[in-house]
């Protein structure tokens, strides 16, 4: 993801270049279109008994109708060296992958030798592939296993990996329901030189109910109170509520800490059309339909 040039520190235009997030299945692609114009980074999304074939299917369809493809890759849902050589060869060779998304995975017991997300960066395939940028998962509210100590000793052990093998590594962050979780986190990695550019994952409208299940699937911490007050105040659960007070305490927040926000990246829980929306509300008018290749 490159960040539109701003002149002040104000977050309106990363907004305006928010990436999305879609489902491996193939069937977003009209709903994408309606809300997401060209040039958009697209995630895709690998989730337990994927198979990462489809997934490179997907990021063909998406770049050629003028999107950016970003691949999940989930590390203990590759079965072999050779399959994750596979599936990056033809990502970048069908697809003109140059951005990954790498994770560990939801699945407990890896199905091939790769455990954790570091393992497969340390695979050498990455570079070898000419993937020339790797997002990582950040953990705002904390990482479900790692203790705090640890989880920064690994984003650091990420910012020496990506010096050291050429590739510009960013910190996705899991969704908040707070800013002030996200603007500690970063201010602590700045604390601990992780100088790593922060792309900030919001959950996209949606209503309460429906960010609160996917908040205990994700294992969202402390600020799942926030949402709980949101459901308290709105009385109903049927209001789709929207990151627009994520946004504007991230706006609040000192000049020092906005530099490092590199991004935002929506997660569009409550449907494309909804996040398309929120987005054009925040900084403009709506796209122009993208046809896709024939």
């Amino acid at each position: 993801m490159t960040a539109p040039d701003r002149t002040s520190d104000d977050l309106t235009p990363l907004l305006s270049a928010a990436s999305v997030e879609v489902s491996s299945d193939g069937h977003h692609l009209p709903s994408l279109q309606e809300s997401f114009e060209a040039g958009t980074d697209v995630t895709i999304t690998f989730l337990p008994g994927d198979d990462y074939r489809r997934n490179v299917e997907t990021a063909s369809a998406l770049r050629r109708a003028g999107y950016n493809p970003v691949p999940h890759i989930a590390a203990r849902e590759i079965a072999s060296r050779e399959a994750l050589h596979d599936f990056l060869a033809r990502a970048r060779g069908e697809a003109d992958v140059t951005r990954i998304l790498v994770i560990a995975g939801d699945v407990a017991v890896a199905k091939g030798p790769y455990r954790s997300s570091h393992d497969v960066c340390a695979s050498g395939l990455i570079e070898a592939n000419g993937i020339k940028s790797v997002s990582i998962a950040g953990h705002p509210e904390g990482h479900p296993f790692l203790s705090p100590t640890n989880a920064f000793k690994a984003l650091q052990a990420w910012r020496d990996w990506g010096r050291q093998a050429g590739i510009r590594v960013e910190v996705m962050t899991q969704f908040c329901f707070e800013s002030a979780p996200i603007v500690g986190w970063i201010d602590e990695l700045g604390a601990r030189g992780i100088d790593l550019p922060v792309i900030v994952g919001l959950a996209g409208p949606a209503t309460p109910a429906t960010l609160m299940k996917f908040a205990l699937r994700c294992g969202i911490g402390n600020s799942i109170r926030s949402l709980r007050g949101q459901i308290g105040r709105f009385g109903r659960l049927l209001i789709d509520t929207g990151p627009d007070d994520v946004v504007a305490g991230l706006q609040s927040a000192s000049g020092k800490t906005k530099a490092s926000i590199a991004g935002f990246h929506l997660f569009p829980f409550g449907g494309l059309r909804k996040a398309g929306e929120w987005r054009r509300s925040c900084t403009g008018p709506a796209p122009q339909t993208v046809r896709p290749a024939q």
